[in-house]
This record gives C-alpha cells, sequence and structure tokens, in this order.
C-alpha cells in the first residue's frame, strides 16, 4: 500500500476530525498540527510494519453556507 487518504473536517465542537477513507480509523484534535500528529499515530497503530503506508494524505473540506 502507497498512500492512506483522510477527510478532515472542522468539529461542530471545535477543533478537527480525520476519517481515512478505506480503513476504519478515525481521529481528532483541538488543531491542525495536533491532528496531523494523531492522524500518523492512528496509522502506526491500525498497519503492521510490512502494510504500513508510506504516505498520509489529508483531505481538508470547507463547508461554508451562505444565506440568500
Amino acid at each position: 500500500m502507497k498512500e492512506v487518504i483522510f477527510l478532515v473536517e472542522e468539529s461542530a465542537e471545535g477543533g478537527y476530525e480525520a476519517k481515512a477513507l478505506d480503513h476504519s480509523i478515525y481521529t481528532e484534535a483541538d488543531t491542525l498540527e495536533e491532528l496531523k500528529g494523531a492522524v500518523k499515530d492512528a496509522v502506526k497503530a491500525h498497519f503492521e510494519d510490512k502494510d504500513m503506508p508510506s504516505l498520509i494524505r489529508l483531505h481538508m473540506v470547507k463547508d461554508e453556507a451562505i444565506a440568500v
């Protein structure tokens, strides 16, 4: 496996949530810098060394609503 992709969104309670697209991995943190470390730790905990991806991609999603 070459990479694992996470969908990153702002949490309704504050901070950020990250969900892996093809694996059951989820983590959250207060800041983006903390989230990067949390995602890395979650990936290391989920995969064995032989299956470890070489790249983690964070896909940032920002949802904005505009009143008409």
